[in-house]
């Protein structure tokens, strides 16, 4: 759909789509960033705070909630669009795993009853977005680890026709790229500074350390059947399901076990990824 280069970074990204697929688009996008570590990249795509510096579009958000032993929290955003859409609302669960010097990011929407819906803005109420960030080999040619390369999946229900949707993207990916990458070297240089960094930034670094065998686990239960995946887990910490929050967890694993399989292994996951979306959309009707 789109490759694109600068000097100091490259981009790619491809669309997905079929009769069968649920509404919505399926992109996936791989960026590498010339000099940049895995843990700076991290920090700035989880930043929130910092966001609206760089992404005009996020008018409003708020962390819900948040647990301090494995870093994940609930946020809430409000996110204004151009032509195409009007304002849409989002409430979405983050948490990271790592390995080694890889981290897959998992950010999934889920219900928060402590915030209901209105009329106005539209909740966005399917939404999956995940990325893997790794260290990988300069352009320069020089062998050294010194580019960080992120394979980002994202998949959304705004509600809104198809080729609307697809106009909206052909129209404003590259400039959105452009941003982000001009964001992420303002964050770059401002963390070179004796700023504080922001509490989001903070949760970034609480990640799950993955092991050789958890992975293995994970990659069993993508290749398993679909009731072993409704087996699922729980994301939350002790305590939360206490404070009624209500999150069906299970759903969010199945999430972060396609990021953390599919694609490590470099695969894109189609018709995994197709199957969870067409599950929460039943579970959503």
């Amino acid at each position: 759909m789109m490759e694109r280069s600068t000097s100091n970074m490259t981009y790619q990204a491809w669309r997905h789509e079929s009769e069968i697929d649920p509404p919505g688009l399926l992109l996936q996008s791989r960026t590498v960033f010339e000099d940049a570590t895995p843990e700076l990249v991290r920090d700035f795509f989880w930043d929130d705070e910092f966001r609206p510096k760089w992404d005009p579009m996020l008018a409003y958000f708020k962390i819900l909630h948040e647990c301090p032993e494995n870093g994940f929290m609930i946020v809430h955003w409000i996110k204004k669009f151009p032509f195409f859409c009007s304002d849409r609302e989002y409430i979405i669960g983050k948490r990271i795993w790592e390995s080694g010097r890889a981290y897959y990011c998992v950010t999934k929407s889920v219900p928060y009853p402590d915030v209901p819906k209105r009329d106005k803005p539209r909740r966005v109420d399917v939404y999956f977005s995940s990325w893997v960030i790794r260290p990988v080999e300069s352009q320069k040619g020089d062998g050294q680890l010194s580019a960080c390369e992120v394979t980002l999946t994202h998949y959304e229900d705004m509600g809104i026709p198809k080729d609307v949707a697809r106009l909206g993207v052909r129209h404003g990916m590259w400039g959105t790229v452009k941003k982000l990458h001009a964001g992420f070297r303002a964050y770059q240089n401002m963390r070179k500074s004796e700023v504080p960094i922001s509490r989001c930034a903070m949760l970034a670094q609480i990640s799950t350390k993955m092991s050789r065998e958890d992975y293995s686990h994970r990659e069993h239960q993508v290749a398993s059947s679909r009731e072993e995946q409704r087996r699922g887990g729980e994301l939350s910490c002790a305590g939360e399901r206490r404070n009624g929050q209500g999150v069906d967890w299970k759903w969010v694993v199945i999430g972060g076990t396609v990021a953390l399989v599919s694609l490590h292994m470099g695969l894109f996951g189609k018709a995994v990824l197709l199957g969870a979306g067409q599950r929460v959309g039943r579970q959503r009707r």
